[in-house]
């Protein structure tokens, strides 16, 4: 943790209460598990109760515009359509795409069909046609505060072989969300994600994981969903990532676009599928805050 606060100073959360009264406790309990080896949050990863709050703003137009889009979607348009309801509606929810021009990258929003794993360039030339299965992921920035979710579409009547990719990988983030609990590991997390698709004949990419959210677009940790239980970071309340399990129905394997820097496939051009969740870890369990 942070430089030791005296125990009748304020707390570093910002309630207002003082330390001993607070966070001492929490504090002291995050040392002890640091002590027997495992890998701890500091407190620049722990939101306190007002981020949280403006947090939650954010994500609450991310949802929106993610509503916006599975009302239009549709075979026959463009994926650069997608781009343009997502800019649309951003805007007029007084936000901001945060994709755009983050790190050069030219759209707002990435749409990946098919085998395309993820960060697939929105294009005039890329339409959408019956049978694709996309991936469609948003991120917004509304009063400084980041929040970032992502879907699966099907596009028409698709392949019995893709709907059950499209929903296995659902539930994987449904099953991995049941393992977020204060106190518990992301591992605990990673590894059930990991055995429910493997389970059902499928592979996880290993490269590419979720992060931390919230005050930057990505913050730590970083989030492997081929983990294993105990293992990774402790979940403390007020730590918020996303659970996002990109999962192949054949290799695990991927490869990068050397052209664009961006687009990332399969290496044996099977399809991928991809949802997206953003979690606040509670007293409790979990909260999704954006999907």
């Amino acid at each position: 943790m942070s430089d030791k606060i005296g125990r009748n100073d304020p707390c570093w959360c910002g309630s207002g209460k003082k330390y001993k009264k607070c966070h001492e406790q929490f504090d002291d309990k995050i040392a002890y598990i640091k002590s027997q080896g495992h890998i701890v949050p500091d407190r620049s990863i722990i939101k306190t109760p007002e981020q949280i709050e403006k947090i939650k703003e954010s994500c609450k137009i991310n949802i929106a515009v993610l509503d916006y889009v599975a009302d239009n979607i549709k075979a026959g348009m463009s994926t650069q359509d997608i781009d343009d309801l997502v800019s649309s509606k951003t805007a007029e929810l007084g936000a901001i795409a945060a994709p755009l021009n983050y790190e050069g990258y030219p759209k707002s929003v990435c749409t990946s069909i098919n085998e395309v794993v993820c960060h697939g360039i929105p294009s005039k030339d890329v339409i959408l046609r019956e049978g694709d299965i996309i991936n469609v992921d948003c991120s917004t920035i509304y009063k400084g505060y980041f929040s970032d979710s992502s879907r699966m579409f099907c596009i028409g009547e698709v392949s019995p072989e893709k709907k059950k990719l499209v929903d296995v990988v659902k539930e994987c983030c449904e099953i991995g969300l049941e393992k977020v609990k204060p106190w518990g590991f992301l591992g605990d997390m990673g590894q059930a994600v990991h055995e429910h698709a493997v389970r059902n004949g499928y592979s996880v990419v290993r490269e590419i994981g979720g992060h931390g959210v919230g005050l930057q677009f990505h913050e730590d940790p970083w989030v492997s969903y081929v983990s294993k239980a105990g293992e990774e970071m402790l979940m403390v309340p007020g730590m918020i990532f996303t659970i996002e399990p990109m999962v192949n129905m054949g290799t695990d394997k991927v490869i990068l676009n050397k052209e664009d820097k961006w687009t990332i496939t399969t290496a044996d051009k099977k399809p991928s599928a991809q949802w997206e969740i953003m979690v606040l870890v509670t007293e409790e369990g979990a909260e999704v805050l954006a999907y």
